[in-house]
């Protein structure tokens, strides 16, 4: 590996464990402390406005469909999240948020705005296609690689 995709692959891991380190850290001192990451970025995946189901939850996080129902049951104990039995056909449940899940969600996506914000202060518009162009490149290797 050469010397700037070496730096490159440094920061990305470096990166990525910031940005758990410093949610783990927002988290503990919020009055969400009852959360752990996992049950944050569950609350995140199931998300505001669409109810999805549990497998559909369980794909996105890239987790077993018993570990997610484990952390939904977490979730739903503590008030975040409700399992929603769809008018339809009562054998499919989806999941959505209650207010505080609700709340909860808007406070995490607000830490991810301020977080790209910062990302994109000062970029030149070519400097945001080259940005776009590489992360594009990036989601197709891990998409292969899922």
């Amino acid at each position: 590996m050469d010397k700037r995709s070496r730096y490159i692959n440094d920061a990305l891991v470096k990166i990525y464990s910031d940005i758990l380190w410093i949610e783990e850290k927002e988290l503990k001192k919020s009055r969400f402390n009852d959360l752990t990451i996992k049950e944050m970025h569950a609350i995140s995946a199931i998300s505001m406005y669409n109810h999805k189901t549990a497998s559909e939850v369980a794909k996105e996080l890239h987790l077993t469909p018993g570990s997610l129902t484990a952390t939904v049951d977490r979730l739903v104990k503590k008030g975040y999240v409700e399992r929603i039995r769809s008018s339809d056909d009562r054998r499919v449940i989806r999941l959505g948020l209650t207010k505080k899940g609700r709340v909860m969600f808007r406070a995490h996506d607000a830490f991810h705005h301020k977080m790209v914000e910062g990302f994109l202060k000062d970029i030149t518009p070519a400097e945001l296609q080259v940005v776009e162009k590489a992360i594009r490149n990036l989601e197709a290797f891990l998409a292969e690689h899922s």
